[in-house]
C-alpha cells in the first residue's frame, strides 16, 4: 500500500497533567514535521498537518491558552495549567486554508524515535525549499 493509498488511524494524546485530551485521524507511517524556528525550536514539537475536522477536543478545551505572533496566521495551544503545547490552528493558503497542527509527542504510546521526521528552515523564512531529510545546518 503506498502513502497516497493509506487511510489515517484515530489517535489519542493529551498534556502531561492530563486537562487537555484530543484525539486526532493521522498516519503515522508519514513524515511528521521539525522546524527550526525559535518557537518550535524551544517547544521540541513534532508537528503533523491535518484538516480541523480531524482534530477533536476530548476535553479541556476550557484550560486551552493560545500563543501567537506575527501575522498571527497560526495559533499555538497550550494547557494553562502544565504548559504543555497540544496542538495548533490556523489558515495559510499554501496549506489549503484552515489547517490543525497536532504535537504528535503528545500522542498517547508514540515513541517519536519510530517516527521518520522531515525538516524545515522556519529559522530563515526558508519555506519555499520544502523539506528536507537532514536536520538544517546549525549555523547557516
Amino acid at each position: 500500500m503506498t502513502q497516497t493509498e493509506r487511510k489515517p488511524s484515530t489517535h489519542t494524546g493529551g498534556c502531561h497533567c492530563g486537562a487537555v485530551r484530543f484525539e486526532a485521524d493521522l498516519d503515522l507511517g508519514n513524515p511528521v514535521g521539525a522546524c527550526n524556528c525559535t518557537l518550535c525550536t524551544k517547544r521540541g514539537v513534532l508537528g503533523a498537518i491535518v484538516k480541523p475536522a480531524e482534530l477533536r477536543v476530548l476535553a479541556g478545551e476550557e484550560n486551552l491558552g493560545d500563543y501567537s505572533w506575527g501575522p498571527k496566521t497560526a495559533h499555538f495551544l497550550f494547557c494553562k495549567t502544565c504548559g504543555i503545547h497540544v496542538f495548533g490552528r490556523g489558515h495559510l493558503v499554501e496549506l489549503g486554508g484552515a489547517y490543525a497542527s497536532v504535537n504528535v509527542t503528545c500522542i498517547d504510546d508514540i515513541d517519536p524515535a519510530t517516527l521518520e521526521v522531515v525538516y524545515f528552515d522556519g529559522r530563515h523564512d526558508n519555506w519555499q525549499a520544502g523539506v528536507r531529510d537532514t536536520p538544517w545546518p546549525v549555523h547557516a
